[in-house]
């Protein structure tokens, strides 16, 4: 059986988790969140405590996620968390999905999940300087799409990601330029902090 991975990967709060488990029923796919996926297989190595983190063992995680892929039988395999692309074997991935959100949007999303201080700010840097697009781009060249959320609903999203999905539409990278955008509107300072 042919098996299709596909990545959604992008900064916290932009939506990862809700839009697997949607694009999860619609492909009738199984899905895997590397958060749960880490702690419920021991691939973990320790806890960076200052950011209230675990630190995962990517080449374990690496070693696991093949073996889960092989072992499904089920067509298509959606894993949902912002290192996807770093830790699933590039030669088992079809097609990778970074999700973006306007900082602004974000920092409220992420208020709203309890983030603060530096682990807010850290995140939202992350997103305005393309960290988990730009590593998609160089761990799993050719296969990213890259989605712009903002402002829209969850059905909208899913129905895009099928439309490349299943319809063949063409995926595009570099739509968006928050650093440029923030740059513009004098609003640098009020996101990017250390």
């Amino acid at each position: 059986m042919n098996k299709r991975v596909i990545l959604i990967t992008g900064t916290p709060c932009t939506g990862k988790t809700t839009i697997a488990k949607a694009l999860t029923a619609k492909l009738h796919a199984e899905c895997i969140n590397l958060t749960d996926y880490a702690k419920t297989n021991n691939l973990t190595s320790g806890e960076d405590k200052e950011r209230n983190t675990l630190i995962i063992d990517e080449e374990k995680m690496r070693t696991k996620l093949a073996e889960t892929i092989n072992a499904t039988d089920k067509a298509n395999i959606i894993i949902d968390g912002h290192y996807a692309a770093a830790v699933t074997p590039t030669e088992l991935v079809a097609n990778v999905f970074v999700l973006r959100r306007n900082p602004k949007e974000l920092k409220q999303f992420m208020e709203k999940c309890g983030f603060e201080g530096a682990k807010l700010w850290e995140n939202l840097s992350a997103e305005i300087l393309d960290v988990c697009f730009i590593e998609a781009l160089q761990t799993q060249p050719g296969k990213v799409c890259e989605l712009d959320l903002t402002g829209k609903t969850v059905e909208a999203d899913v129905n895009e990601m099928m439309d490349v999905l299943e319809k063949g539409k063409k995926c595009y990278t570099g739509l968006v330029d928050w650093l440029g955008m923030l740059e513009h509107e004098g609003l640098t300072d009020q996101y990017l902090k250390a």
